[in-house]
């Protein structure tokens, strides 16, 4: 390699890659730098060397990209929680469908060339689409702040008006850290003090229903700051704590406790509504979630005879969509809360043909069949580490008739393609941009099961 640390470079950007960051080729050698558009001409530092690429910072932009644009928010660069927000927003679109044939280029599941990628559906007004925050706290200088840590380091970056971010949820947690100051709530510090160490504030997009969650190292009087929070902000339904002393970087500890309001807030999709606990996981981007979700009702194409199971259910969200167009519905998710939720909310919407169970996809699948169940259709809608190779393992045992798979990683997505793709054809992936300004996208995947050649 002919680079060395604090080297200066010019570069041409060829692409961008999973991060976002654009990349080029110097005397062969890969080098990544954030900032940078396709087709831009610039200079750069190198910052980092391993074996068979490099890191750059960019320094100057001597021939700009044409679909460059002036990111709005004034914390961008900064903050890191957006990567692409100076890219103009119908080419992040067109990136985000790159992303996926990227990922499936380094992965190659089983006949990746003809598969049919549709372009991503993105958002009429690409701002203050995230319903819910988990920002950090500390006290710097006396004055308890709120907010992301800088990417790579442990440099809380203060957000007082994120462009990504639901603007009630802002001020709410804007009002709250005044409120910790003002009564002195002992705030977390990795080297000496506990206390506080998160705030999470969710809103339900249909009834404006808040819940918050303070994450607390150590047990804390918040009584004053809930009866000021609440006085003020008619929305807040929910006040929980959740306990979190271990040094790891978990946001939440295993413990949860309602210390004021109800225990859910009420949240609509597809016109159906449904009840969410403060632990339980929903979409962070409600209007792309009926995108979503429609689409996800569209690539199943269930029918009435139908069994389905919904892996990694949740509150039941994604399930619920097909309860009244199939035989039976079943779900399981590892949080017992959102099971909780999910049986409440069958029982509310009166869905009789449904069942719900607390565990992991991988186990509780195989028990049923033992039973005597039988799955025609399965919806899985994994965390970003995509599905546990058990699961993969079941599912391409088992093979139900059809598959839709949710995703919100395109790189698991292809790496579990590639055992899917023994049992499967991929009929087509429509990416929905549920993250607008970020380089992270959503992907409905319609999966059918191989016919066997009996030629």
């Amino acid at each position: 390699m002919n680079l060395r640390v604090k080297q200066k470079i010019p570069l041409k950007i060829k692409r961008m890659g999973i991060n976002g960051e654009g990349i080029g080729f110097y005397k062969r050698t890969l080098v990544f730098v954030p900032g940078a558009l396709k087709g831009e001409d610039i200079f750069c530092q190198i910052t980092r060397v391993k074996a068979n690429f490099a890191q750059g910072r960019l320094l100057v932009i001597n021939k700009k990209s044409k679909f460059r644009i002036k990111p709005q928010c004034p914390i961008y660069e900064e903050c890191g929680g957006c990567q692409i927000m100076h890219l103009r927003y119908d080419k992040q679109l067109e990136f985000k469908e790159d992303l996926l044939r990227q990922a499936l280029k380094k992965f190659k599941p089983q006949g990746y060339e003809a598969y049919d990628i549709r372009p991503t559906i993105g958002m009429n007004e690409p701002k203050y689409y995230r319903a819910k925050l988990q920002f950090q706290t500390r006290r710097i200088g006396g004055v308890t702040k709120a907010g992301l840590f800088q990417e790579g380091s442990h440099r809380l970056v203060d957000i007082k008006d994120c462009l990504v971010q639901d603007e009630l949820t802002q001020k709410i947690v804007n009002y709250a850290c005044q409120l910790l100051d003002k009564y002195s709530i002992p705030i977390y510090d990795e080297r000496r003090s506990a206390g506080i160490r998160t705030i999470m504030v969710r809103k339900a997009q249909a009834t404006k229903q808040v819940q918050l969650i303070f994450v607390t190292s150590k047990a804390v009087n918040l009584a004053p700051v809930i009866n000021e929070l609440t006085a003020d902000f008619s929305e807040i339904k929910t006040v929980a704590v959740n306990f979190n002393a271990s040094k790891s970087s978990s946001i939440y500890g295993d413990r949860t406790e309602i210390l004021w309001g109800t225990d859910t807030i009420a949240e609509e999709v597809l016109g159906y509504s449904f009840s969410l606990s403060p632990r339980a996981f929903y979409q962070l981007n409600p209007t792309q979630t009926q995108v979503l979700y429609s689409q996800a009702l569209k690539a199943l194409d269930a029918h009435e005879n139908d069994e389905l199971i919904d892996a990694y259910c949740g509150v039941g969200t994604i399930g619920f969509a097909f309860a009244e167009k199939v035989k039976s519905v079943r779900g399981m998710d590892i949080i017992p809360e959102a099971i909780a939720d999910a049986k409440e909310n069958a029982r509310h919407m009166g869905f009789d043909k449904t069942h719900y169970e607390t565990g992991k996809a991988e186990d509780i699948i195989p028990k049923w069949y033992k039973e005597g169940y039988r799955a025609t259709a399965l919806i899985v809608d994994p965390p970003r580490t995509g599905l546990d190779n058990k699961l993969l393992e079941v599912i391409n045992r088992y093979q139900p008739e059809k598959m839709v798979y949710v995703s919100c990683n395109v790189s698991t997505l292809a790496r579990d393609l590639v055992k899917l793709t023994r049992s499967y054809d991929v009929v087509y992936i429509q990416s929905v941009d549920m993250f607008p300004h970020t380089a992270r996208t959503e992907a409905v995947v319609k999966l059918i099961k191989r016919q066997k050649d009996l030629s």
